[in-house]
């Protein structure tokens, strides 16, 4: 390795194509003129004929050597029903969480499971300390600072109806933006934090949380850069295609934000996807914000259904643990907290006291510490997976790791 934590600098194998230096196989001869290279003089066709058709008192065909075995591939079954040799690829070394290899779905959910419970110690407290001060931010702006949403009246005419519909939305965005600024910050420590654990836990090498902060913090501002970027440039998307129907009213006028909605949000998801590897590139190759952006859409280039899939999948697996751990305890404070029943029995938005916000805080920390490092992973191992199908990365990889051409551990690089 060079000047980067254990990845090779951007470049290192071209993503778009083999360089001209780069010998090619000789192509095949055509039959427009073009004199053939084979030997006019050629051995005779082999005769090939099935075993039931051995002539008696004749010796049978001399059995083939068998081919060596070239690691843990298929083969057919053997002589006397023993398995015959493996034809298959070698096995991938695999010094860490993953194999240095293109990677499966299930491979890349499991490695980031896989370095949760290899840096346990690390990577919980990184997110415990995230999650608990967030949580309390995020409670005491709940409390004191956020104005509760106007109620649309039901009686209202269409015009009005849409009027109120659109300041209801205001203010609900309004009192978002400071718990949304909040989860941007905890999540820029958890991914800067995070992405070094994941880079070394592929290599197979233990990280204090120390190190991983020392290695992220010069990062950190071009990191809240586009993490405050992304986000923005979503609500602006957003503002542009619902603005139109707001602007006009009337019937016609939802219709035409609902229908401006659609596509803000179509346009939002292909541009989130596409610069889905920009936090990675930046951290791990040392770029600065444009520079990583441009890295994400070189990328995912070619791949984005793939990696579409692969983080709505993401989404849904955290979103499914943090129901499951979430509900028990806000069953547990509605229990407790008897303003918020009655609340939810007479209709009307309930008041939740200290007793609730307290208790479900507790439960959205427990969460945020499982889910934080899965997303966090799955990320970091998206990027792996796209440079080592792009540009060979694997090679790099377990150079830094010390292996040896067979994959047996050797010795490291100097400053590796």
């Amino acid at each position: 390795m060079n000047d980067t934590p254990g990845w090779a600098s951007p470049g290192s194998a071209p993503s778009d194509g083999q360089d001209a230096s780069v010998p090619r196989p000789a192509e095949p001869a055509d039959d427009t003129g073009t004199p053939s290279k084979w030997s006019k003089t050629q051995p005779p066709p082999g005769q090939w004929s099935p075993p039931s058709a051995q002539t008696p008192g004749q010796p049978g065909p001399t059995p083939p050597h068998p081919a060596p075995a070239w690691g843990a591939g298929w083969g057919g079954p053997g002589q006397g029903g023993a398995p015959g040799p493996a034809w298959g690829r070698p096995p991938a070394a695999k010094p860490g969480v993953i194999p240095l290899r293109p990677l499966g779905v299930g491979e890349i959910l499991d490695g980031a499971v896989s370095t949760l419970r290899a840096h346990w110690r690390t990577v919980l407290g990184v997110t415990l300390a995230v999650a608990v001060v967030t949580q309390i931010c995020d409670i005491l702006v709940v409390r004191y600072l956020v104005p509760e949403p106007e109620q649309i009246d039901p009686e209202a005419t269409p015009s009005e109806a849409l009027s109120q519909a659109g300041d209801s939305i205001r203010d609900s965005l309004f009192s978002l933006a400071p718990t949304t600024v909040i989860t941007l910050l905890g999540t820029l420590f958890t991914t800067a934090v995070l992405t070094m654990v994941v880079s070394r836990s592929i290599l197979g090498r233990p990280v204090t949380l120390t190190e991983a902060w020392q290695e992220a913090r010069p990062r950190l501002a071009q990191l809240l850069g586009l993490t405050l970027l992304l986000p923005l440039a979503a609500v602006v998307i957003m503002g542009v295609g619902v603005t139109p129907g707001i602007l006009v009213g009337s019937t016609a006028g939802v219709l035409l934000a609902v229908l401006g909605g659609l596509i803000a949000l179509v346009v939002i998801s292909w541009l989130m996807v596409r610069y889905a590897l920009a936090s990675p590139a930046l951290m791990l190759e040392r770029q600065g914000i444009a520079a990583s952006l441009r890295r994400s859409a070189k990328l995912v280039r070619g791949a984005w259904w793939r990696i579409f899939g692969i983080q709505s999948l993401t989404l849904l697996l955290t979103f499914l643990i943090t129901m499951i751990v979430s509900i028990p305890f806000a069953i547990i404070a509605l229990a407790t907290d008897g303003s918020g029943i009655d609340g939810l029995v007479a209709g009307s938005t309930p008041e939740y006291g200290w007793t609730y916000l307290i208790i479900t805080g507790v439960g959205a920390v427990i969460a945020s510490s499982i889910s934080y490092p899965i997303s966090a992973g799955v990320t970091v191992l998206l990027y792996v997976d796209q440079r080592i199908r792009r540009e060979a990365l694997d090679l790099e990889l377990a150079r830094a790791a010390g292996l040896t051409g067979n994959g047996t551990p050797g010795t490291a690089t100097p400053g590796s």
